[in-house]
């Protein structure tokens, strides 16, 4: 009798013990899970504010080309190339086309150092008020992107060492899994998020994919 009491009293604590290995693994991970969504939303946000940011300045590129025109008109081939860089990114941004934008930047960064210099050329140009507000306006954009490039750089670094932890790799295993199954929860990454803070264009980190 004895013996049996002390059986189950051995199979009570085993039991015991078991549940409480399981709460703590599953503390853990919903812990886990719940900071890597964090941690992702924050790389979210801060893509979407240079989004818009970028979206501000490409949207000022017409206003500053019909001023040229009255002056330059004839530069026909710069005003093309501008045309196709807002395109490219007014295409790559709605559809979160990555290499899209990155296109849309490296023709971007080629053509507007032409349109501004050409204020050198044409004297009358280089004095519009209209003009120099603009080019004020644009400076002020571009400064503001470095500020939230570097916040970006900041939520990818974050994000890059939390999924780079042994466990957390097991956590997006196991939501893949479950994504797999029946759908229910998004993954938080499907691919490492690098950090780009020696770049000097940008990265989209969404949905694991990457703007560079």
């Amino acid at each position: 009798m004895g013996f049996r009491i002390t059986m189950e009293g051995t199979d009570i604590a085993i039991y015991l013990g078991l549940a409480i290995f399981v709460l703590i693994i599953v503390g853990w991970f919903f812990g886990t899970w719940n900071r890597l969504v964090r941690l992702e939303k924050d790389v979210d946000r801060a893509w979407s504010n240079i989004d818009t940011l970028l979206q501000q300045r490409y949207d000022m590129i017409p206003n500053m080309v019909n001023i040229v025109k009255g002056y330059a008109d004839h530069e026909k081939e710069i005003f093309g190339e501008l045309a196709d860089a807002r395109n490219t990114f007014a295409a790559a941004s709605s559809s979160g086309d990555v290499s899209g934008v990155m296109a849309a930047e490296s023709m971007l960064s080629q053509a507007m150092p032409k349109l501004l210099a050409l204020s050198e050329a044409y004297p009358d140009l280089k004095a519009n008020t209209n003009f120099l507000s603009l080019q004020d306006d644009y400076k002020e954009i571009e400064d503001s992107v470095t500020d939230q490039r570097q916040l970006y750089n900041s939520s990818a670094t974050n994000f890059n060492t939390a999924i780079e932890i042994i466990p957390d790799r097991s956590t997006r295993s196991f939501r893949t899994a479950i994504n797999l199954m029946g759908g229910i929860f998004r993954m938080v990454a499907s691919a490492r998020l690098p950090d780009i803070s020696r770049s000097d264009q940008f990265i989209q980190v969404r949905k694991g994919l990457v703007l560079r």
